[in-house]
């Protein structure tokens, strides 16, 4: 019976990080639609991009932590705060919601106003080393600040969720000159299958997850540390938060359904 309930409660944590990355990148990437000859201004989709992820992570955090980034839940598994195979199937929800919001927006937008449909590209004279270094570090202060908040989000009333899309906000204000601000592999792999165009792709992928990496690594090592020692933190890495499915305890069990382990 535990083991039935927590698929079921894997089910709708899966579905959830599907809905709420796919609302989010819908409502993020229609406000930078080109509807005019000039472009969107940078408040402009700053603040769409952060309220719609603040948005839904509130929604989605009872369910599934309110991950919505594949570079986030990549991070957090590293820190030991998801399961290895919860971590799969979020990111195959959270790539599929990106594309889906993308393949959506792009049916729904009159043709003169498609444009490029929010593709990730670097700005002219912008090296490849810069737009890595740019996706890196606006990923890094996102999810140092998932992390920070990761108590206070399972109480609303702290504000965690509001706190995270001010990250995103800011990133964006940071970064959208510079490469039109990932800091999400999911945001970037829609729009770019829907155009079929992949110019310098892998910066999307590889800065944001770097930068999540050393934000995990160094909260669990150095900011926030658990005390156990580098090599039992491999340990935990290779092998996930303990505690078989028919022996969780129903605190436990609610832990995983938001996508995170108990601290």
């Amino acid at each position: 019976v535990a083991c039935r309930a927590w698929d079921v409660g894997l089910f709708k944590a899966v579905l959830a990080e599907f809905l709420g990355t796919g609302l989010f990148l819908f409502t993020g990437l229609a406000s930078i639609a080109p509807w005019t000859l000039a472009s969107p201004k940078l408040l402009q989709a700053s603040l769409a991009f952060g309220s719609s992820v603040a948005l839904m992570s509130y929604c989605t955090l009872p369910i599934s932590g309110g991950h919505l980034n594949p570079a986030v839940t990549v991070s957090l598994l590293v820190a030991g705060k998801v399961r290895q195979a919860r971590a799969g199937g979020y990111i195959m929800a959270q790539l599929l919601g990106g594309l889906t919001a993308s393949a959506l927006l792009y049916g729904l937008t009159p043709e003169h106003a498609r444009g490029e449909i929010g593709i990730n590209k670097l700005a002219p004279g912008v090296t490849l080393p810069q737009a890595f270094s740019i996706e890196a570090i606006v990923s890094f202060q996102l999810v140092l600040c998932v992390l920070a908040t990761s108590g206070s989000r399972r109480d609303p009333s702290k504000g965690g969720h509001l706190l995270i899309g001010l990250s995103v906000m800011l990133g964006h204000l940071v970064a959208i000159r510079y490469t039109g601000c990932s800091m999400n592999p999911a945001r970037s792999l829609g729009p770019a299958l829907i155009a079929f165009e992949f110019a310098n792709h892998w910066v999307f992928w590889v800065g944001p997850t770097t930068g999540g990496l050393a934000a995990a690594i160094l909260n669990d090592m150095v900011l926030a540390p658990t005390g156990s020692g580098f090599r039992q933190w491999l340990t935990m890495l290779q092998e996930g938060p303990k505690g078989p499915c028919n022996l969780q305890s129903k605190a436990e069990s609610t832990a995983q359904e938001m996508g995170l382990s108990e601290t």
